[in-house]
């Protein structure tokens, strides 16, 4: 294994905040979902992982690789997965959030490149914009199966880079017009984000709840810290966006997961989504084709083109003021006009 010098942006970008979507067999386990033929090796194989996209197909899955870093050994990235295959809960919760604080905290201040300045109403507040593009090459070079949770290269990793967005902005902690408490940011974004998010984007037709890993475990067990993070919540959402005729709707299968950040209560949280495949899944709606039978309206019931899309979103109250930052990168897939 070649790891990256320690100048490569690659050696700090994580491996599952990506758009190469997440496959089934990489999810924790749930009721719903079947088990896992993928059983972890304790070698490293040859040749690249599955595909981005296709189908969970068990017959064609590569094993877990698992490889031995300068920190520590492979059996021990072992523990954090269970005997099928599978990550473990608390595990994949922290290396997804740990991920995504590395992101926010070092990323996106070091890597984006300032654009421009906007307001954005109803909001005073002055937003500035940043983008990043991180190479296919940089892609190639993350370290995908010696982070804390291994992860074999989806197939065709850096075929194309990424191109991501930033927005950052500061708020007074008042409820009044042109501002909000930091209450009314945790009710309207860190809960049931993915359904507030509906309700405030004009072209988000959808937000369907597919999968929800929060009610597996009693609320105490929930407010229990997973290392640094309290109040984890994690669930999957089909994310249906209506466009102009003739375009077909684009819906984005995500994985979402918010927690509260430090073991005492902080004003501090975040919001990770992450693409997921769930074209096999019979809980899904729109990915696996359900919605063409089943939906409640012609908009529901139209064939979407499927999307990816990635997004970290952080809000912490700093003294009087409120922080709050966000990274976006996607691919709505199919025809778009320019």
């Amino acid at each position: 294994m070649v790891f990256p010098a320690p100048g490569n942006p690659a050696a700090i970008l994580g491996n599952r905040i990506r758009l190469a979507p997440l496959r089934l067999d990489e999810l924790p386990a749930h009721p719903q979902l079947p088990p896992s033929s993928r059983i972890e090796s304790q070698h490293v194989t040859s040749g690249p992982g599955t595909p981005d996209n296709p189908p969970d197909n068990p017959a064609t899955m590569a094993p877990l690789r698992t490889t031995q870093d300068d920190n520590e050994s492979g059996a021990s990235a072992r523990h954090r997965f269970h005997e099928d295959g599978r990550p473990l809960l608390e595990p994949f919760v922290i290396a997804i959030l740990d991920e995504a604080m590395t992101f926010i905290d070092d990323i996106l201040p070091r890597r984006f490149k300032p654009t421009s300045e906007k307001i954005s109403p109803p909001a005073d507040s002055i937003v500035q914009l940043f983008k990043y593009e991180i190479l296919g090459q940089t892609l190639r070079e993350i370290p995908w199966e010696s982070c804390y949770l291994p992860r074999n290269p989806p197939k065709n990793v850096g075929k194309t880079g990424e191109a991501w967005f930033a927005r950052a902005s500061e708020h007074p902690d008042e409820p009044q017009k042109g501002t909000a408490s930091f209450s009314e940011f945790e009710s309207s974004l860190r809960d049931n984000h993915s359904e507030h998010e509906a309700e405030y984007t004009p072209d988000v037709f959808d937000a369907r709840l597919v999968l929800d890993w929060t009610t597996l475990r009693p609320p105490a067990e929930n407010a229990k810290a997973f290392q640094q993070y309290r109040n984890v919540s994690m669930r999957i959402f089909e994310m249906g966006h209506k466009l102009p005729p003739p375009l077909s709707p684009r819906v984005f299968p995500v994985l979402v997961i918010t927690a509260d950040i430090g073991v005492s209560y902080d004003p501090d949280f975040i919001i990770v989504q992450i693409p997921v495949n769930i074209k096999t899944l019979p809980e899904a709606f729109y990915s696996n084709g359900r919605n063409l039978r089943e939906g409640e309206d012609r908009l529901r019931r139209k064939k979407p083109t499927l999307g990816v899309y990635t997004s970290i979103e952080r809000c912490r109250l700093i003294d009087t003021h409120i922080m709050w930052e966000m990274a976006t990168a996607s691919d709505a897939k199919g025809w778009l006009p320019m």
